[in-house]
């Protein structure tokens, strides 16, 4: 891992209803497929961020354009559902949403991994991509490469929890089919633009481009004991893959299961809010932990409690060196002040050095 360019990095995303009616930006097909499409709406993206919250660093004012594999601004992933057959709803104010397709126990049986470079998205994603490179010689961004248990529920529906109990085993096969598919587009994507989880978190892009993080938001709806027993074999045949490892963690119980992400030797965690910072801290003492504020409270609270919460965070943290904090997809009707006021509290503690003041 390469250190943070930075000393306590502050990362802000905003969800596609915000862009859409803040920059006219429409999330359809065009917005993830259309080269031509997605290098406009970089520039125009990190152009409103400057012009919205240039005086806190974000955005350039004179962006140029720039061959954009996947967007660096907006967060969520359909690539890993679609490839196993998921259907995809685009709309011009929301993130792709793979529609839910449950499948019998015998489809389930037979699920397999499909040849991902001639299978849809991949495969009109990558032609897109071999054009752009033709022409600039390079590319920049990602996409998100999800879960494993988050894509699993696509397909699988409540029974998955049931089986977790019931039918470990092929729990256990179907999991182990979609990691290998994540890290194999995972590897490939960052092996086309440098890259592969700033569409998970832009964190990664100020701590180390090369970070693979794993997407665990649906981790919160399983025992931590169902955790140990099925899920982080998985995760421990993914890190010996690909590394360096990271895990993203929206959940407000990061926690309970923090013990067992130590066992993966990871060298990120996103840190949902809600969950015991100095906990997670005691567990991972050389992990980079970024702390996540709530988007949430972020669009309903005053400025003076958001800046309460970011000190409560950065408190928790104790030593301030291997810390972050972020607040991802934020709602069209978020107070700009409220991010001004979190990134004060930011400021004063860059200005302390590495430990919070008591």
């Amino acid at each position: 891992m390469k250190s943070v360019g930075a000393f306590l990095p502050f990362e802000v995303v905003f969800n596609p209803r915000w862009w859409h009616h803040t920059a006219g930006i429409s999330f359809e097909r065009p917005f993830y497929f259309d080269p031509a499409t997605r290098v406009a709406n970089d520039v125009t993206m990190r152009r409103v961020l400057h012009q919205r919250f240039g005086d806190i660093g974000l955005g350039e004012a004179n962006p140029e354009p720039r061959p954009v594999a996947g967007s660096l601004h907006v967060a969520g992933g359909f690539v890993i559902p679609a490839l196993l057959g998921a259907e995809i709803r685009f709309e011009p104010d929301a993130a792709p949403q793979p529609l839910p397709a449950p499948l019998s126990a015998e489809q389930i049986d037979r699920l397999e991994a499909p040849d991902w470079r001639t299978t849809w998205p991949m495969s009109e994603l990558v032609a897109g991509w071999d054009a752009q490179e033709a022409e600039a010689g390079y590319l920049v961004g990602d996409l998100n490469t999800d879960g494993v248990l988050n894509a699993a529920y696509h397909f699988y529906g409540q029974e998955l929890f049931v089986d977790f109990h019931e039918a470990p085993g092929r729990v256990r096969r179907v999991l182990e089919v979609i990691a290998d598919l994540i890290v194999d587009v995972a590897s490939y994507v960052r092996w086309r633009t440098g890259s592969c989880s700033v569409a998970v978190n832009r964190m990664a892009e100020r701590v180390d481009p090369n970070l693979f993080i794993h997407a665990n938001c649906s981790v919160q709806m399983i025992s931590p004991r169902s955790y140990r027993a099925l899920h982080l074999p998985i995760e421990q045949r993914m890190a010996s893959r690909i590394q360096p490892f990271g895990i993203h963690h929206c959940g407000d119980n990061m926690h309970r299961v923090a013990a067992a992400y130590a066992e993966l030797g990871i060298a990120f965690a996103d840190v949902g809010w809600g969950s015991d910072v100095a906990a997670c801290r005691r567990a991972l003492p050389d992990a980079f932990l970024n702390l996540r504020l709530s988007p949430i409270r972020m669009l309903q609270c005053t400025p003076a409690e958001m800046a309460a919460d970011a000190e409560k965070l950065l408190q928790a943290a104790g030593a301030l060196d291997q810390i972050g904090l972020c607040c991802i997809n934020m709602d069209y009707g978020t107070p700009d002040d409220n991010l001004f006021a979190v990134y004060e509290v930011v400021e004063r503690y860059r200005r302390q050095g590495c430990t919070p003041s008591t």
